[in-house]
């Protein structure tokens, strides 16, 4: 491999027992291990983009520390970051399209963070569920019956539980108290890369609390609106937390119901940052607003809208110059800015209080909550309960929240 090229992988600062290092972590979930390097062997990664050939590498790591670079470490360290797949490479290539045509020899897509993300067995799982809405934290146990009728959505996070359980629970306890939905759609955030701006999968979804079966009649209204194939991308579904999360909690407040879900997932609208228009004068995007609609009407069940998404991303790990800590507050004026517009179900003002910042902020639930607000279905919204997650060791924090919308 004479010009090596890095994929979209995650990259940040980090200590190691007081040294510098920087991690290299694959979002897509490909490898499932961290790599650490220093920074002399980080510059010569940074460079593996496809254009310098191991020669140039080598030229411009003397350039850099005066020193020379064998070549066979440098083929060394190509060939361990692609044993890995972090590469763009056959090897990784070969991977990527066995596991699209596998896609299709299940119905069922398994749970895929169970004993990593949460707990894998029923009884424990659901004693880690009760605990986040346990006060002073979380918001209490939930009213199990006579739900009020009046809840249409909620945004909920879908950071990981350790971080982000208790603000959940805010969001789920509105939920059960204020929803007779059967059927939930979920419009969780893709962290991949996806060709299309939405994907649906017909699978039914599993996890150690049961099986939730997918409403095939509602996706094939909402699939018959797309004018592009909107399962091109379905392989993503396998690897991304953001419906299996809300699942969790759905499953623990509805022991025994035969719930049903509409699993999708939305790619980043930044093409609509960049070239400042609103994401509606992308066609693929109204397309889909105006089907989810379409099937929304033509559904006689009970619907509950859920945006599975998380807000800012700042700090050295995302790529700010300083670290979280000197941008919270600021951060928290933004974000609260921000979702007034989504408490006034104001989908053009939400998405506007991001494009003339650019999305500096990387809000990364950005296209769910907007396709929720965008949907004729919600007339208002509260904010339940808004959370900033630091983490020192890589001076970054993420921010999230709950709202509910009648």
């Amino acid at each position: 491999m004479d010009y090596p090229k890095l994929r979209g992988v995650d990259a940040f600062p980090t200590q190691i027992q007081g040294r510098q290092m920087i991690c290299i972590q694959d979002p897509q979930g490909f490898s499932q291990r961290a790599v650490f390097l220093p920074l002399s062997l980080f510059f010569i990664v940074s460079l593996f983009d496809g254009k310098h050939s191991i020669l140039d590498i080598q030229a411009e790591y003397m350039r850099k520390y005066g020193e020379l670079i064998y070549r066979e470490k440098v083929e060394e360290i190509i060939e361990q970051l692609d044993s890995q797949l972090l590469l763009d490479s056959d090897r990784f290539r070969d991977t990527l399209e066995r596991e699209k045509g596998g896609v299709g020899l299940s119905p069922i897509r398994e749970a895929a963070f169970a004993g990593t993300s949460y707990d894998p067995g029923p009884i424990t799982l659901r004693g880690q569920i009760e605990g986040y809405f346990s006060p002073p934290d979380g918001p209490g146990q939930p009213r199990m019956e006579n739900p009020s009728g009046k809840l249409k959505g909620i945004v909920a996070p879908h950071i990981d539980f350790q971080r982000g359980g208790p603000c959940y629970a805010f969001a789920h306890k509105e939920v059960r108290e204020g929803s007779t939905a059967d059927l939930f759609v979920i419009l969780g955030t893709a962290h991949c890369e996806m060709r299309n701006y939405f994907s649906l999968t017909l699978k039914d979804f599993r996890t150690p609390l049961g099986t939730v079966k997918t409403n095939k009649a509602f996706i094939e209204v909402l699939s018959k609106a797309c004018h592009w194939d909107p399962f091109e991308d379905e392989f993503v579904h396998k690897r991304e937390h953001s419906i299996e999360f809300q699942l969790i909690f759905l499953q623990y407040l509805y022991p025994g119901k035969p719930l049903e879900i509409v699993p999708v997932l939305c790619r980043s609208f930044h093409e609509a940052v960049e070239r400042s228009i609103s994401p509606r004068e992308i066609p693929q995007i109204r397309e889909f607003i105006e089907g989810l609609e379409e099937a929304v009407r033509a559904t006689d069940r009970e619907i509950c809208l859920i945006a599975s998404a998380d807000l800012s991303h700042i700090g050295l790990q995302f790529g700010d110059g300083d670290p979280a800590s000197s941008m919270l507050s600021q951060t928290r004026v933004s974000d609260l800015e921000m979702l007034a517009y989504a408490e006034k179900v104001d989908a053009e003002g939400f998405y506007d209080s991001i494009r003339k910042e650019g999305n500096r902020r990387r809000i990364c639930g950005f296209p769910s909550i907007y396709v929720l607000l965008s949907i004729n279905r919600v007339k208002r919204g509260r904010l339940l309960k808004y959370a900033q997650s630091q983490n020192p060791e890589t001076q970054s924090a993420v921010t999230f929240a709950s709202l509910g919308f009648c």
